[in-house]
């Protein structure tokens, strides 16, 4: 029988040293404890959209992947997810797996390849009920091709393709909320979680959407020390300020009934999370004060949504 308390501490990595993901980067810190969240007897099926993490943890003939590994193009990760799941099932039926074998299926990628390319074949996925969990590592930019924004960029923000200078003043549209597109699919399990407090949430969430029959999604804070400009020894700091400031609240729908995981007992003003990053350099110039009071606004708006939603859906 398995028992948290006995392995968890033992448990070998399922994706390994030696990838050429970025220092600082927060997606591989992701991928870790998401697939250590496997229960260790069980094999996993993984799925990897284009982007980043596949360009740097599966160049051929080396692999950071212990389980099985697929890559596929931007715009089809979760299709071929989708499909391997109901092969597999075939196959059970038709006797050509043992029944008691236990298999997850998990789809990784990019806000890139979630939010934008790859969201139809998402939403097909998940709106068909395959029981699998989809892993967006949201760095909030186009990171592998070299930073163009997303539709998870935040407002502000400075990318290559929405440049802050005179005549724009970085990305001039909201982002995307994409975790709450995966709510209203009405699935079994929807989170938005960060590699935050001892990595904690991110592990809990993660055994509860990958051993939650049905479809499944998360959504993980990936800071991008390239993209948004921060030291790579700050990525920790960086993901704390986002929980602080509840830019990225960490959140649970389980069948439709909102959970807030944790409410800061002094929330910070987002602006501190802001001043870490060079993408957001310039609201702080004299002039743009009232970038940071717009962007202040919309953060406390969507957390106030966040916990009327939650008071909502308990009664």
């Amino acid at each position: 029988m398995y028992n948290v308390k006995e392995v968890v501490a033992n448990k070998p990595s399922r994706f390994t040293a030696g990838h050429r993901m970025c220092a600082g980067c927060g997606a591989p810190a992701l991928a870790r404890m998401i697939l250590r969240a496997v229960h260790p007897e069980d094999h996993v099926v993984v799925s990897n959209a284009t982007g980043c993490m596949e360009v740097s943890t599966f160049i051929y003939p080396y692999t950071a992947w212990t389980d099985s590994y697929i890559h596929t193009a931007f715009e089809c990760a979760s299709a071929a997810e989708s499909g391997v799941e109901a092969a597999y099932k075939a196959m059970k039926r038709q006797g050509k797996l043992p029944e008691d074998e236990e298999t997850r299926f998990i789809t990784f990628g990019g806000d890139g390849g979630t939010y934008d390319i790859g969201i139809q074949s998402l939403s097909g996925a998940m709106e068909r009920g395959h029981d699998m969990t989809y892993v967006c590592y949201d760095n909030g930019a186009y990171m592998n091709t070299g930073i163009q924004r997303s539709s998870a960029t935040p407002k502000f923000a400075d990318t290559t393709t929405s440049p802050a200078g005179k005549v724009i003043l970085g990305k001039m549209q909201s982002r995307k909320d994409l975790t709450e597109i995966m709510v209203s699919h009405h699935l079994p399990y929807v989170a938005q979680t960060a590699a935050y407090m001892n990595f904690k949430d991110l592990y809990e969430k993660s055994e509860k959407a990958i051993y939650t029959k049905g479809a499944t999604f998360l959504n993980c804070l990936a800071p991008c020390p390239r993209g948004w400009g921060y030291k790579t020894e700050d990525l920790m700091e960086i993901n704390k300020l986002a929980v602080e400031t509840c830019y990225w609240p960490l959140y649970e729908v389980e069948n439709g009934v909102y959970h807030v995981s944790y409410k800061p007992v002094n929330k910070k003003p987002v602006v501190e999370f802001l001043k870490t990053q060079k993408r957001f350099k310039h609201l702080f110039k004299e002039g743009n004060e009232w970038m940071l009071e717009a962007f202040q606004e919309e953060v406390d708006k969507r957390w106030n949504e966040l916990l009327a939603k939650e008071e909502i859906t308990n009664k």
